[in-house]
């Protein structure tokens, strides 16, 4: 148990893990967790700086860029640089490998930026809850995406789809529903946009590429954190 959860943390963020912990597909479960952990100091660090610091949320942001490795921002960059329209998915899987960033790039992440900090300004009340809500479902959607859909290519994601298993992507799953349950019913609109947007990313990735790659699962993580992070803002906007 402690070396999946070594390997979470190895997969997930820039801390240090100086050993091998085996395949990331066997450490899903604890992705929720790590998840939740990231959303937790996020939310300290949003408390400890408002009202003094402007703009306080840039630097959560900046927090949490900094200690996942911007791995999420990059596979929303290469994502949108990379699915154009009529493009073959040969000259998809080209791009996404292309470690060059185009405009589409650029304001893929601009945007996921802007959007991301406009929602934390906005959010005035259960911060600790909505963020480790929000970072626990994001984690956990790429996971389903990886468990029924194909694996294209070789890298990452085929290599966590190659080592998953049923038993891990329920026991994911269980986590991250349990990460959400403090915001009671609040929770049932981020669930079920999560599965709606894995849903419609399985028909879409496997409709252009014929299924997914590492960049296809950390651009899912990135467009569900933002939802999540919107809908409680609506929701806890005072």
């Amino acid at each position: 148990m402690t070396l999946r959860l070594l390997g979470a943390i190895q997969f997930l963020t820039v801390f240090p893990i100086h050993r091998d912990t085996g395949p990331p597909g066997r450490a899903v479960p604890f992705y929720p967790l790590v998840g939740a952990v990231l959303g937790l100091l996020g939310a300290a660090i949003l408390l400890a700086l408002r009202p003094a610091v402007p703009a306080a949320g840039l630097l959560v942001l900046l927090f949490w860029v900094l200690a996942t490795g911007a791995l999420h921002e990059d596979a929303i960059a290469d994502c949108a640089d990379a699915f154009r329209a009529h493009r073959t998915p040969e000259k998809i899987h080209a791009i996404l490998k292309d470690p060059h960033i185009g405009v589409f790039g650029v304001l893929a992440l601009l945007f996921s930026l802007l959007l991301r900090w406009q929602a934390i300004e906005h959010l005035e009340s259960r911060l600790f809850e909505t963020f480790a809500a929000s970072f626990a479902i994001s984690r956990t959607a790429p996971v389903v995406l990886a468990w029924i859909t194909a694996p294209y290519g070789e890298g990452s994601g085929r290599v966590i789809a190659d080592s998953l298993t049923t038993p891990a992507v329920i026991a994911t799953i269980a986590l991250a529903l349990l990460a959400a349950a403090p915001l009671h019913i609040y929770a049932l609109p981020l669930v079920t946009g999560a599965a709606a947007l894995t849903t419609g990313a399985r028909a879409y990735f496997t409709s252009r590429l014929g299924g997914v790659n590492g960049d296809c699962l950390g651009a899912l993580n990135q467009v569900t954190e933002i939802y999540c992070l919107i809908v409680c803002a609506c929701f806890f906007y005072d």
